[in-house]
C-alpha cells in the first residue's frame, strides 16, 4: 500500500471537531520514496499544458488541470487507483461519518494541477452534484507534491467561514501533506496566488468523492462552482469581475448574433 497506515479514530476526531468546515491535514501522507517518485512524474507546465486544461480567466487563472487517467505517468496512476481503493474509501467513511463513499473514476475537475508562478483561485464552493455520475460531492482530497516549497512563494490553500470574512486555516503545499475537507453549501476555500517569483509551479493531485444518497439537508438545487472575493479584494469585486462578465456576456451575444445571421442566409 502506497498510502501510510492512518490512525483512524484520531483523525474521526479532529476532522468532525475541525473549524471552519470538517477537515484534516496529513503529513507524510504517502511512503517518502513513493511520494518522492510522483513528484518527479509530475509533468513540466509545458508539458502539462499539452495534455489538459489550461485556466484563464479572472478567478482562476495559470492552473493545468489533466484528469485524462490514460496521461498519467505510472506513479501518479498508483496514487490515482490508492486514493480510489476499497481500503482507503472505508477509512474516509469512518473519518468524515460518511457512509457509502465513491471515487469519480473520471476525476472530473481533479486529476493533476500544475499552477504556474502568477497563478490563482479564487475562493470558492465547489458544485454540489455531478450530473454525468447521478451523485452528490462529499469530499475533497489534494495531496501536494512540490518537493522543495518556500512559504514566501503563496500557493497556500486557504479554508474561509461561511461569510468568507476571515481565513481560518492556511496550509502550504509541502511535498507529501494531505487536505481533506468536507464539500458543502459553506466550504469556502482558496488558493493564495503564486508569487511570480516563484521559481516553478505549484504541483498537486486532486480527487472529489461522492455518494448516491444527498446529504442532510440537501435543499435540492444543483449549482456549479460559487466563487466569492477575499475582504481585502474590493478591486477585483467592483471593477475586474464585472469587467469580466461585460466582455463575456459582450461574446456571447456577438456569437448568438452571427449564428442568427448565418441562419438567415
Amino acid at each position: 500500500m502506497v498510502i501510510r497506515p492512518l490512525d483512524v479514530d484520531a483523525l474521526r476526531q479532529s476532522f468532525q471537531s475541525a473549524v471552519p468546515f470538517p477537515h484534516m491535514v496529513i503529513d507524510e501522507f504517502l511512503e517518502p520514496d513513493f511520494a518522492t517518485e510522483v513528484a518527479a512524474a509530475v509533468p513540466s507546465l509545458d508539458a502539462a499544458r499539452e495534455q489538459g486544461f489550461a485556466f484563464d480567466f479572472v478567478r482562476e487563472r495559470g492552473k493545468i488541470q489533466v484528469s485524462d487517467a490514460d496521461l498519467f505517468p505510472d506513479p501518479v496512476r498508483r496514487l490515482h487507483e490508492a486514493l480510489a481503493s476499497t481500503e482507503f474509501l472505508a477509512a474516509l467513511s469512518t473519518i468524515s461519518g460518511i457512509d457509502n463513499l465513491e471515487a469519480d473514476p473520471t476525476l472530473a475537475g481533479g486529476g493533476m494541477h500544475v499552477t504556474g508562478p502568477g497563478g490563482r483561485l479564487d475562493v470558492h464552493v465547489d458544485f454540489n452534484y455531478n450530473e454525468e455520475l447521478k451523485l452528490h460531492r462529499r469530499l475533497n482530497i489534494l495531496v501536494y507534491l512540490n518537493p522543495s516549497w518556500d512559504p514566501a512563494w503563496g500557493g497556500h490553500v486557504e479554508l474561509w467561514d461561511r461569510d468568507v470574512t476571515r481565513c481560518h486555516v492556511r496550509v502550504p503545499p509541502v511535498l507529501n501533506r494531505c487536505v481533506v475537507f468536507e464539500t458543502s453549501e459553506y466550504s469556502y476555500h482558496g488558493v493564495e496566488p503564486v508569487s511570480p517569483e516563484a521559481p516553478g509551479p505549484r504541483q498537486s493531485f486532486a480527487a472529489y468523492y461522492y455518494t448516491k444518497d444527498a446529504p442532510e439537508g440537501w435543499d435540492g438545487a444543483m449549482h456549479t462552482t460559487v466563487f466569492r472575493t477575499r475582504p481585502n479584494e474590493k478591486l477585483r469585486r467592483f471593477l475586474v469581475i464585472p469587467a469580466e462578465r461585460a466582455l463575456h456576456g459582450g461574446r456571447q451575444a456577438l456569437r448568438s448574433l452571427r449564428a442568427r445571421l448565418r441562419g438567415s442566409d
